[in-house]
């Protein structure tokens, strides 16, 4: 009996002996156990990690950068947050709803972006105060797109593209599709205006009269377009596909199907290669020319 003590004895010495300390989590599940938490990392470790900044709630927008590095981004906290290069926050800016909208910064350091709460606020980009907000009748989910004038063009789930004064917010027209718009607009260097709808469309519009110069049916919503060097625009849609459109009279060019939803707006390569991801779990890199498949991934 003495020796199976000390046996067991041993064991136990050894075993606390090569144990890591670990942190214990309380049982906020009413399961009876303690559950053991992930280890923390030391980012002051971890080279990769310059710094990370925390939101109230996840962080669904993706952010902007300006001129001067400052960084702006847009939660579900409800809040617009700029961030010093170093990850320090600048200022906030509280919204009425949820932000995935992602910002679009002026060339006079305007900060631009959409709200659930259905309203596109321009936000000084050193101070964060607000200039102006312009209301919608739905929320707004897509991401302003800028002209070279200045004008501020973006969606609403009112099913309404807008075109505003960005010095002023004063409306300059509306385009009324036939569903929500959370698409984000795509500017060609002529300035002609493409945005897809959930009405499973793609729209161009002059940009100085709001008409509609045509419009594309895909099978399903729409994601938001990419405009090729060529004037060729590339859109995803709900239908599994992608498409090459022509961009002066919406003639297809080609379309390629993936396996599953292309909610994912194109990337375009210097030599001309779409890149774009599907809920297939696959990205796939395109020619843009002939719209046949070079790889995926």
């Amino acid at each position: 009996m003495k020796q199976i003590l000390l046996m067991i004895g041993l064991v136990a010495l050894v075993g606390c002996g090569k144990k890591e300390p670990v942190d214990v989590e309380p049982d906020v599940n009413g399961t009876g156990e303690d559950s053991i938490s992930k280890p923390k990392v030391d980012l002051a470790k971890h080279e990769r990690f310059l710094w990370e900044f925390e939101a109230g709630l996840p962080v669904s927008s993706s952010p902007a950068i300006g001129s001067d590095g400052t960084v702006y981004v847009g939660s579900e906290d409800s809040k617009v947050y700029a961030l010093n290069p170093d990850g320090t926050k600048l200022w906030e800016f509280l919204t009425g709803n949820m932000v995935w909208s992602s910002p679009a910064i002026g060339s006079d350091g305007t900060v631009y972006v959409g709200s659930e709460d259905g309203k596109l606020y321009a936000l000084n980009g050193k101070s964060g105060a607000k200039k102006w907000e312009f209301i919608t009748g739905g929320r707004v989910y897509s991401s302003p797109a800028i002209g070279s004038d200045g004008t501020v063009y973006f969606g609403s789930y009112d099913k309404s593209v807008y075109a505003l004064d960005g010095e002023s917010g004063v409306k300059l027209w509306e385009f009324n599709t036939g569903g929500p718009v959370d698409s984000s607009p795509a500017i060609d260097s002529d300035g002609t205006v493409y945005v897809g709808s959930g009405d499973k469309k793609l729209y161009a519009i002059n940009p100085k009269s709001g008409v509609k110069l045509w419009e594309f049916e895909t099978g399903d919503d729409v994601s938001s377009p990419a405009i090729g060097s060529d004037g060729t625009v590339y859109v995803g849609s709900d239908d599994k596909k992608l498409y090459a459109i022509n961009g002066k009279t919406g003639v297809k060019l080609w379309e390629f199907e993936t396996g599953s939803y292309v909610h994912s707006s194109p990337a375009i390569g210097s030599d001309g290669t779409v890149y774009v991801g599907s809920k297939d779990k696959k990205l796939y890199a395109i020619n843009g020319k002939s719209g046949v498949k070079l790889w995926e991934f």
